[in-house]
């Protein structure tokens, strides 16, 4: 997401560490990695960081962000839910697998790709194009990252949103009010149905462990 706020820590760098240590393990020809966690749990930092690490191995990653992919604009995502009820809609299903997918797909096959990049200044989405040629490895971040079929390494972070207040606060992108709080709620539930899809877990204690 354009113009999106990185707050990377020393922790984030040591569990990327770990991360990237485990996908050396494991690498082979287009490699999908997922990263899922709640609102604020550091899946953007850890994305960024496991990215910019693979480079010292001569390893072109790139991250791509599932909040990109959502069915509604960002400007009516809110009233939509809100509309629709937030129980009811909120979750997985808000995601465009289809787009999701197709961009998994271009990777792949080294194919260049368009794809949907939310402009967090202006609220809109904008056409990012990318050319999968010379791309060995693809870091996927988002809430439901780790539900994308093709992922060879799968990461959840077990921090949920009532432990990450102070990163919200930071990086808000919507304002706080009991319908907010209703929404992380629905989120918190569906992000924890995917828990079991995990190869690697980020404890609430921001450790790298084995699932």
């Amino acid at each position: 997401m354009l113009e999106d706020v990185l707050l990377i820590q020393d922790k984030h760098r040591k569990v990327a560490a770990g991360i990237v240590e485990e996908i050396l393990k494991q690498k082979k020809d287009k490699f999908i990695i997922a990263i899922s966690g709640e609102s604020g749990s550091g899946k953007s930092e850890l994305t960024h960081v496991v990215a910019k690490s693979l480079r010292q191995y001569g390893i072109f990653a790139k991250p791509v962000h599932l909040d990109n992919f959502f069915k509604t604009l960002p400007l009516e995502r809110r009233a939509w839910r809100e509309k629709h009820g937030i129980e009811n809609v909120v979750g997985i299903n808000e995601i465009d697998w289809e787009a999701v997918q197709k961009t998994v797909d271009d990777f792949k096959n080294g194919r260049t790709s368009s794809m949907p990049c939310v402009d967090l200044v202006t609220e809109q989405v904008d056409t990012l194009i990318t050319d999968f040629k010379n791309i060995d490895m693809m870091v996927l971040d988002g809430l439901y990252a780790i539900h994308t079929e093709g992922v060879d390494l799968h990461v959840f972070i077990e921090l949920t949103y009532h432990e990450t207040k102070k990163a919200q606060t930071a990086r808000v992108k919507e304002k706080t009010d009991e319908n907010r709080m209703r929404t992380l709620e629905a989120e918190h539930k569906a992000v924890l149905s995917l828990r079991t899809k995990a190869n690697l877990l980020v404890t609430k204690n921001y450790e790298l462990v084995k699932a």
